[in-house]
């Protein structure tokens, strides 16, 4: 017996099918349409619905880069399920390379929203309403800001034991407990009753290729997981991502030219020098040390520094080298991703 259509905005996708759905927001003020579009693979065999989002900040592009590569992956038409993807979330954003709304609201702290509020709000509702409490599953994909770089990593919910499982199948250097912020997509989708994975890898407005692999990998292994495509299709990964306890952010001792001497996926201990900083005369330089031992998941790019800015980001576990060794492997070794076959 055949499934029923999948019907999202006013569309309707027959089973064993795919199409992009541009769903109606608003206009910009020179009559410029503005949709929330997005590919409904809706496959022939039941199974789970599951929706993966990016650029709900507008300058995080390497989500878009990996929702691209996962739509063009091999297999992802013949799923079980409903494959949900939104590739470019805040429009406004993204064509201004810009983090937040015309407005400059941020998206991520205007859920659940409301059809009659701000820009923020009416985009936030759509969001939600069409493609979020349609799932059973969502991972939303994002990057640090621009000058800043994260290591591939995990953000979970607090208590959720399903989404430490997924997150350990996702296959990421590290997973991190992270609180829901009042306003955010995850805490919405909460509300709803559907779990949301945070994935973070890469930097505002570039593309990382580690990054980007990281994404692609992992959320074809939980579609795998899920029952939704083969094995054959998502390689199980080769390591057990670390759990970490905690992290906090390294941070300028003093205002000067900062030299970084470490990055993302090493592994530091009390002690631990991280970078200098030094006044435009080099006659005063200031060691960054590390406080504690972890892992550094994210850092500042840049070389000018006011005292207090954050510079590294570090992540509380025992078990950091061996970590970002095996997944860095994993990815090399993967072949889904032969550098000479790149989606």
């Amino acid at each position: 017996m055949a499934r029923d259509a999948f019907t999202i905005g006013s569309e309707s996708i027959p089973a064993g099918t795919r199409r992009t759905v541009d769903i109606p927001v608003s206009t910009l003020s020179d009559h410029t349409p503005v949709n929330l579009s997005v590919e409904v693979i809706h496959g022939a065999r039941p199974g789970p619905v599951i929706f993966v989002s990016a650029a709900i900040h507008g300058d995080e592009v390497i989500g878009v880069e990996i929702v691209r590569r996962l739509l063009a992956a091999e297999g992802i038409d013949a799923l079980a399920g409903t494959l949900l993807a939104v590739p470019i979330v805040n429009t406004y954003g993204f064509l201004n390379h810009s983090r937040y709304l015309p407005d400059r609201r941020d998206l991520n702290r205007a859920f659940p929203g409301s059809a009659e509020g701000s820009m923020a709000a009416r985009l936030a509702d759509v969001f939600l309403s069409e493609v979020v409490k349609r799932a059973d599953l969502g991972i939303d994909l994002h990057s640090a800001a621009i000058h800043r770089i994260n290591l591939p990593q995990i953000r979970l919910s607090p208590g959720n034991a399903r989404l430490r499982e997924l997150g350990e199948v996702f296959g990421a250097p590290v997973m991190m407990n992270s609180k829901l912020r009042e306003g955010s997509l995850r805490m919405a989708a909460e509300e709803a009753g559907v779990d949301v994975l945070l994935y973070e890898g890469g930097e505002g407005l570039r593309f990382d290729e580690l990054g980007v692999r990281a994404g692609v990998a992992g959320i074809l292994r939980v579609m795998h997981h899920l029952g939704m495509i083969s094995a054959d299709f998502a390689p199980l990964p080769d390591v057990t991502p670390v759990l970490s306890t905690g992290s906090s952010w390294r941070r300028a001792p003093a205002g000067g030219l900062f030299r970084g001497y470490l990055t993302i996926g090493d592994a530091v201990e009390p002690g631990t020098l991280l970078g200098a900083i030094t006044d435009p005369f080099g006659k005063v330089e200031t060691e960054v040390l590390s406080d504690e031992a972890g892992i550094v998941i994210g850092r500042t790019h840049m070389p000018v520094v006011y005292e207090g800015d954050a510079l590294f980001h570090i992540a509380r576990t025992p078990r950091a080298d061996t970590a970002v060794e095996g997944v860095s492997a994993h990815l090399d070794a993967d072949p889904l991703f032969d550098e000479d076959e790149i989606i």
